[in-house]
């Protein structure tokens, strides 16, 4: 596993360097969040753990200079990293998750196939999910359980935006759906007031 060029610190400035609406910041924390929770379950090492960690905050660093023209998601993104001193296979996983995308057509007929990129994809999707759940409880996630969530999940017209089939992704890592459920919950909880949550 690759050292990372950057402090945990140091890749949050990047980002709010280039990302200032507060709704895309916690995108990332709790990207963030899911990623480190996840690598711990699968029992990676210390490093790897930090490596998925920083995926999920960095994923969208160019969404704040993009997101006007999505199509141009992602194109901005290699430039800024390689920049930043991280290496071609970083760049590389964080790509991944536009995989599939039809909104991306460079990225749009491209397939997943990395653990690590269905680690993300999962991690960063399922967190929009969550998030809107919370908001319909009150706010809250600190009582949060799997079972209302996977109500919310097979209700297609809750948060229609959330793509359910890469959430599902999460079983390519021999997981179930419960389970990634679990940790994803456990991991926004645990920074719930720096996203805005009870």
């Amino acid at each position: 596993m690759i050292s990372l060029p950057l402090t945990r610190e140091q890749a949050l400035d990047l980002v709010k360097k280039y990302n200032t609406h507060p709704q895309d910041l916690i995108h990332y924390l709790e990207s963030e969040v899911v990623m480190r929770r996840l690598a711990e379950y699968l029992k990676h090492s210390p490093k790897k753990v930090e490596y998925w960690a920083m995926l999920g905050l960095l994923h969208d660093v160019d969404w704040g200079l993009t997101k006007d023209n999505s199509e141009e998601h992602l194109t901005k993104m290699p430039g800024i990293l390689a920049e930043a001193g991280f290496p071609v296979n970083f760049i590389e996983n964080i790509m991944s998750h536009g995989y599939g995308y039809q909104g991306l057509p460079n990225l749009k007929d491209k397939k997943r196939t990395e653990k690590v990129e269905f680690a993300l994809a999962a991690s960063e999707t399922i967190t929009g999910l969550i998030h809107a759940y919370a908001l319909m409880r009150g706010n809250r996630v600190s009582d949060m359980e799997v079972k209302g969530l996977m109500k919310k999940f097979k209700d297609k017209a809750f948060a229609s935006g959330v793509n359910r089939e890469i959430i599902k992704e999460c079983e390519e890592l021999g997981i179930t759906l419960e389970e990634f459920m679990k940790i994803a919950i456990d991991g926004i909880k645990s920074i719930k007031e720096r996203v805005g949550l009870q």
